[in-house]
């Protein structure tokens, strides 16, 4: 089933005295995969400014932009309208790409051409270190006769060791400590997913996107939503899990970006020159068109 989501994120930005200049980054529009297609999408800044848009180098669509004049306040409203579920196959573990990928074998992932292949998405990375989950990968992948299942059972032990706590956790937060403290959210549950993953040896990167709650999805309703992360695995094709959730990412979710980690795929990112002290308001609305 194809659903089309328009997705409006609004981010406003409040100093406590105007800054003279800000260089940003934003990272909040959808891309065109296999299945999903950005039907329209547009982003605006206030104060205005001209905005450079390029991919980085894991493929994501950056807006990028700097204000050089005083300013109290900085609003980026991004909207767009997708068209999802497009060639997913049916039943657990469809690949992203719309197909089930055919099982790789330890030896698959072992082998050199792999590792060289995918090193960036199995060795440590800022807020993700796969040596501290070397006990328990060890123990998944004893038990399982492939990656695939190896991949499967590590979403489960993901999610099995937090609780779901709003405001629990921060962006800095790194995998090990969301571990440690047990209680997280989205981005922690993916942080603690690829750690196992990347420590049994499975290619693993994070996703960041919007996922639309409620499964129904009644045609015109608004629905308050969030940023959402989940993962990737590659077992001879990459294949994505919602470790969040448990549930199959499907015509729900809408991929963003993709990266190592969060550092990588942070929807709004800047530096600003002026007095020290801001806050941020982010609204984000979601509503199934078709």
């Amino acid at each position: 089933m194809t659903w089309r989501i328009e997705v409006n994120h609004v981010t406003d930005y409040r100093y406590e005295r105007p800054v003279v200049a800000s260089y940003n980054e934003a990272r909040v529009t959808p891309l065109d995969t296999p299945s999903q297609s950005v039907v329209d999408a547009n982003l605006a800044v206030s104060p205005r400014a001209e905005v450079f848009a390029y991919r980085d180098y894991w493929g994501s669509l950056v807006h990028a932009f700097d204000l050089h004049e005083p300013h109290g306040a900085l609003v980026v409203t991004s909207r767009a309208v997708v068209e999802t579920g497009l060639g997913l196959t049916t039943g657990a573990g469809a690949d992203r790409d719309g197909r089930l990928p055919e099982a790789a074998s330890w030896e698959d992932l072992r082998s050199a051409a792999t590792e060289d292949r995918f090193y960036e998405f199995l060795a440590p990375c800022p807020l993700v270190s796969p040596l501290d989950f070397a006990e328990v990968a060890a123990a998944i992948r004893a038990a399982c006769a492939d990656p695939a299942e190896a991949a499967a059972r590590a979403v489960e032990w993901a999610r099995s060791q937090l609780e779901y706590a709003s405001k629990s956790t921060g962006v800095t937060t790194t995998a090990t400590q969301a571990w440690s403290g047990g209680r997280g959210v989205c981005q922690d549950f993916t942080h603690v997913t690829l750690g196992v993953l990347r420590a049994i040896g499975v290619p693993a990167r994070y996703v960041s996107g919007y996922f639309y709650p409620k499964p129904a999805g009644t045609i015109g309703a608004h629905v308050v939503g969030e940023s959402h992360a989940w993962v990737e695995a590659w077992t001879a094709g990459w294949t994505a899990y919602d470790p969040t959730n448990l549930v199959e990412v499907g015509e729900r979710h809408i991929v963003v970006a993709r990266g190592r980690d969060y550092s990588d795929v942070a929807p709004l990112r800047g530096v600003y020159s002026g007095p020290a002290g801001s806050s941020a308001c982010v609204e984000v609305v979601l509503t199934r068109r078709a």
